[in-house]
């Protein structure tokens, strides 16, 4: 039998995280997941959540840890991995009400993000929401001395990697349609930002 693959920040970060998907998630029905990682986040919030139908996705070379873990849960209502990359990906006809990520924004390039909220504005029927977990700079400053420290590890990573400032996923958001519409405090200084899919009369306003 092949070992469950485990990212301890999956473990001590998902019931925080559900609290806040229960009420974002309360009235939608079909969930893109970008960057599924090990997999642990889908089934824990597949099995937490029924009545939602989630999609994963990632790299291909993340795909073997997702089905392993699908394989273990098999929940019906969480599907097998679409081969993702953010800056290639084309959705076709792809249509969600909802998109969830988490901890994914620091790790790729700051045009790779951009992508993502490309992406993620193509994908989102109107009305749509999008969550997105993980540290995040206000204003152009750290919000602990542990983020600070955090974004030092991910720069001597990959120069490319770091935390990113808030407002200026906003502006990313602005350019697909998106607009926050709430702001959760996370433990270990985390947030989930959650923006909001503008309908076309909204947009043209």
């Amino acid at each position: 039998m092949i070992p469950l693959p485990t990212s301890p920040a999956c473990e001590r970060n998902r019931q925080p995280i559900l609290e806040v998907l229960r009420e974002e998630f309360r009235d939608r029905s079909c969930v893109l997941e970008i960057g599924s990682g090990t997999g642990q986040h889908a089934v824990f919030f597949g099995a937490a959540l029924p009545q939602l139908i989630w999609q994963t996705s990632d790299r291909p070379d993340n795909h073997e840890s997702i089905s392993v873990w699908l394989h273990h849960a098999a929940l019906e209502n969480v599907l097998p991995p679409l081969a993702l990359d953010v800056e290639t990906f084309d959705p076709a006809e792809l249509s969600f009400d909802a998109v969830f990520s988490a901890n994914t924004a620091h790790i790729m390039s700051l045009d790779a993000v951009r992508c993502m909220f490309r992406l993620v504005g193509r994908v989102l029927e109107a009305d749509g929401v999008f969550c997105l977990y993980g540290p995040f700079n206000f204003e152009g400053g750290f919000s602990s001395d542990s983020n600070a420290a955090f974004d030092r590890s991910l720069k001597q990573r990959d120069p490319a990697m770091g935390i990113r400032d808030l407002e200026e996923l906003d502006r990313f958001g602005a350019a697909a349609a998106l607009s926050r519409v709430r702001l959760y405090a996370m433990p270990a200084n985390n947030h989930i930002a959650v923006w909001q899919k503008q309908r076309q009369e909204d947009s043209a306003t």
